[in-house]
């Protein structure tokens, strides 16, 4: 009797402990709308200003910028299978929290954001600079970008959060590619201090900014 007691008690430390440690993930729902997200962008995130996300200029306010989906609204269109991103907005509450959910969002450069579009990411043979100095380039044939080496770690950690947290899925294509950046380009202060802000806001964090190796885990 006395040693099933002892396994009731130490199966409910483990679970109890298993519950206080392991992160809990569930959709945000206190940004309720893209509207809401873009103020708070400009307004908590990058109070004092920054650095445009593709490019790393300097920048004070939003003047000439705009704000980004890392992983694209239009491909959220398509796994909800609405008509637009319109028809999201009106028909879909999680739509709206996928689409305003700030561990996707970053300050880019208009002309960029344009660029980008929704291409895929990816590495491109060629070194055209097609936007001066901004390490940034696009195969319009193929429909993919690439982005700057000290970006694309952040760029999969945003995406494989947004496949976690939401079910969205990842072209079978890209999924090496971005476990390598992951690899290669690991979370710095920066992108921890606004995990720590962003968590402030939304109540989420980003787990694989706190534990990058989990990216290896996921299964697809």
């Amino acid at each position: 009797m006395r040693q099933t007691m002892n396994f009731r008690w130490w199966w409910l430390g483990l679970l109890l402990t298993l519950l206080l440690t392991s992160p809990t993930l569930a959709d945000q729902n206190k940004v309720r709308n893209y509207n809401t997200a873009r103020q708070l962008v400009w307004g908590r995130l990058y109070t004092d200003g920054g650095f445009t996300f593709y490019c790393g200029e300097p920048f004070e306010d939003k003047t000439g910028l705009n704000v980004e989906h890392v992983y694209p609204a239009s491909w959220m269109v398509a796994f909800l299978g609405c008509g637009s991103r319109k028809e999201c907005r009106k028909t879909s509450e999680r739509f709206n929290r996928m689409e305003a959910d700030l561990h996707n969002l970053l300050p880019v450069r208009a002309e960029i954001k344009q660029a980008r579009s929704n291409f895929r990411f990816a590495m491109i043979k060629d070194e055209l600079r097609e936007f001066g100095e901004c390490n940034f380039e696009r195969d319009m044939d193929s429909h993919v970008v690439e982005p700057r080496p000290v970006t694309r770690g952040n760029i999969a950690r945003a995406i494989f959060y947004m496949h976690k947290e939401y079910g969205l899925p990842i072209d079978s294509r890209d999924v090496d590619l971005l476990k390598q950046w992951n690899r290669d380009d690991p979370p710095n202060y920066n992108g921890m201090r606004r995990n720590n802000v962003i968590e402030e806001l939304q109540g989420t964090r980003n787990r694989f900014i706190d534990h990058p190796r989990q990216v290896e885990d996921l299964k697809y």
